[in-house]
């Protein structure tokens, strides 16, 4: 069960009030990793919503947790736990600040750039030597961009239409970058993933 398990968590907060927020995009590229391969996250255990599948030939585990974003990690790290997986195999999907929307990176390591989640997690995990694919939502202020409305309103407020455009046309790249990722090439998910602007 050990190194055969990847974890791909998405970050949000529950609750209907927040689909489709920025600050849950985590949680929409998870749901399409779902929807393509035909399943939904409807198990629930460890405050999560999960399901164990196999996409693109792997034995992946998506995870959704139930809590607040700032107390995320004790849900994800109950999974690592659980499956043995090595940090190294765990993809923690979120937003980005300070990347404009639409705008992807995968990076491995570092330190939590102020996300909450992120910062969960490293306690929990007691490491920060896991992959992140970080997804741009752009900060208020920059350019045109929502300028007076303070950053807690702004990443828990719906993404604009134009906004929502950009995400979808990035879908499909996300859902390459992922494929390759599971596939245990990480180098090729980056370079794909990192390429997108």
């Amino acid at each position: 069960m050990g190194e055969e398990t990847f974890i791909v968590a998405g970050l949000g907060n529950p609750g209907e009030q927040y689909n489709g927020t920025r600050h849950n995009i985590g949680f929409m590229v998870v749901d399409e990793l779902a929807r393509r391969s035909c399943c939904s996250l409807s198990q629930e255990k460890w405050e999560s919503l999960f399901v164990r599948t196999s996409l693109f030939g792997t034995k992946v585990c998506l995870v959704k947790p139930l809590v607040y974003m700032n107390l995320s990690g004790k849900a994800v790290a109950r999974f690592v736990d659980f499956y043995k997986t090595p940090l190294h195999r765990l993809l923690v999907v979120h937003d980005d600040l300070d990347m404009k929307p639409g705008r992807i990176k995968l990076v491995f390591g570092g330190g939590s750039g102020g996300h909450n989640g992120i910062r969960s997690l490293m306690q929990h995990l007691g490491d920060k030597d896991f992959f992140r694919l970080k997804i741009g939502i752009g900060r208020p202020g920059q350019g045109s961009a929502h300028p007076g409305m303070p950053v807690e309103h702004y990443v828990l407020a719906p993404f604009s239409a134009e906004e929502q455009e950009v995400i979808a046309g990035r879908m499909d790249s996300l859902i390459q970058g992922i494929e390759s990722f599971l596939q245990d090439d990480a180098g090729r998910a980056m370079n794909l993933l990192n390429s997108i602007k």
